[in-house]
């Protein structure tokens, strides 16, 4: 995949330029997962899945003396964090890898990370077992992981109106509940964990904002399998389906601790 200079997205990637101009949701999770973070000054912190990096760049300036790992799946999402963070300098080096695979243990993972955070991209990754074991293994023992993404009951309305309209499968997301996310993260070798479920109800301003929000955010993988003409109106159907000019988002966080 690639990108070319300005961000616009490759089939395949994320849209990254219209990324960043509406996650103001997902920076607003972002901030309350930063708020969990107990940081003693120093630390290497991988942000894993940083999207165009606005909760990388809240974290970056909360705590002027960390160092980042930047990494996200889509070249796009990379372009606009590179921008975004570049008067970080060297505060914050780049990683393009997919998390539902082993991440490289050369570069910027060279050596173990102190922490990882992740705010709404973990429920992009089908297999969390092998996802978290993942993680670990980039985590130094002791190392803390504080994470959020979509859980169990995420988006229901939307995965109703999928369903009905026979679009539901197969489906590009793991909303995973907390007793399973708690099993799993022990299994990958965390200790002190735990894993809890809280709604956030999202309203936007219109249905254009909404429906430019399902296309980018939501419906992304289900157009892209979409010839054009087609994807338009699968996202007039589904918010014709919707309760209201809202999205009905479970945020699921968890936090552990590396043996």
């Amino acid at each position: 995949m690639t990108t070319d200079g300005a961000g616009a997205s490759a089939p395949g990637d994320w849209d990254g330029t219209t990324y960043d101009r509406i996650a103001d949701p997902q920076a607003r999770w972002g901030r309350a997962v930063l708020d969990l973070l107990e940081l003693t000054g120093g630390e290497r912190v991988l942000d894993a899945g940083c999207g165009s990096g606005r909760v990388t760049e809240q974290l970056l300036d909360r705590h002027p003396d960390i160092t980042v790992v930047a990494l996200d799946a889509a070249p796009s999402m990379l372009v606009e964090a590179r921008a975004r963070l570049a008067r970080f300098g060297a505060r914050v080096e780049f990683l393009e890898a997919d998390l539902a695979g082993p991440l490289p243990l050369d570069g910027p993972l060279a050596e173990p990370v102190g922490v990882i955070v992740s705010t709404a991209a973990l429920h992009w990754v089908l297999d969390h077992d092998r996802l978290f074991a993942h993680l670990a293994a980039v985590l130094r023992p002791g190392g803390r992981l504080v994470a959020q993404c979509g859980g169990a009951g995420n988006i229901a309305t939307v995965v109703d109106a999928l369903r009905a309209l026979g679009r539901d499968q197969p489906s590009p997301w793991q909303f995973a509940t907390p007793a399973d996310t708690r099993r799993r993260l022990e299994a990958a070798g965390f200790t002190g964990v735990d894993a809890w479920l809280h709604e956030e109800p999202t309203p936007f301003d219109g249905v254009e904002a909404l429906q430019t929000f399902l296309a980018t955010v939501v419906l992304r993988s289900h157009l892209d399998r979409l010839p054009e003409p087609e994807r338009h109106p699968l996202v007039e159907a589904v918010t014709a389906r919707l309760p209201g000019i809202a999205l009905d988002y479970v945020r699921l966080t968890m936090i552990g601790t590396r043996a």
